[in-house]
């Protein structure tokens, strides 16, 4: 938005959101050192945005990046109090990489069934995050896209869907 413009966007908070809570769990820079892409947009940064992520634009809570439009190639690690949305959205824009929780749920399996490749990093006993937040369980990165899919096998094996011929070969990564 330019300096100056009125947002017409309804706010989704009464207030800016100024402490951490349970969902701030930031993106360590080493995932996007290796990944080695840079993304069109973040659509669940944390406020004023996060200076490692490798991203043109990003949406905060206060912007509701579930309620704007998604263009390129997205980079999404989303609140894990509430995911389900966030790979609903993830997947029908198929365009992308989202860092998530392992937990046994319905979205985990649509990511299963839909993901071009998942991938859990190498550290599997439990997650580091920039904010030093640790998760003692994995975290699974999911990726639609064949520049996608060949960034998330820098970071472990990947188990990578059949291909079509514009697609990565999963023989060749």
């Amino acid at each position: 938005m330019s300096p100056g413009a009125v947002s017409m966007q309804p706010a989704l908070f009464g207030a800016p959101q100024t402490v951490a809570t349970s969902d701030d769990y930031y993106t360590p820079a080493w995932i996007f050192d290796r990944l080695g892409l840079t993304f069109d947009l973040d659509v669940a940064a944390p406020p004023g945005g996060a200076h490692w992520v490798p991203a043109a634009r990003y949406f905060t809570v206060e912007d509701d990046g579930l309620s704007q439009p998604w263009e390129g190639r997205v980079w999404m690690n989303p609140p894990y109090s509430r995911v389900t949305p966030w790979v609903d959205r993830f997947v029908a824009h198929r365009d992308g990489i989202c860092l998530v929780p392992f937990a046994r749920s319905r979205w985990l399996n649509v990511l299963w069934d839909e993901a071009d490749a998942l991938v859990v990093p190498a550290n599997v006993g439990s997650f580091s995050f920039a904010n030093d937040a640790t998760m003692r369980y994995p975290v699974y990165l999911a990726a639609f896209g064949a520049v996608c899919v060949e960034a998330v096998t820098h970071l472990g094996v990947a188990r990578i869907a059949a291909c079509g011929p514009d697609e990565v070969d999963p023989g060749q990564v």
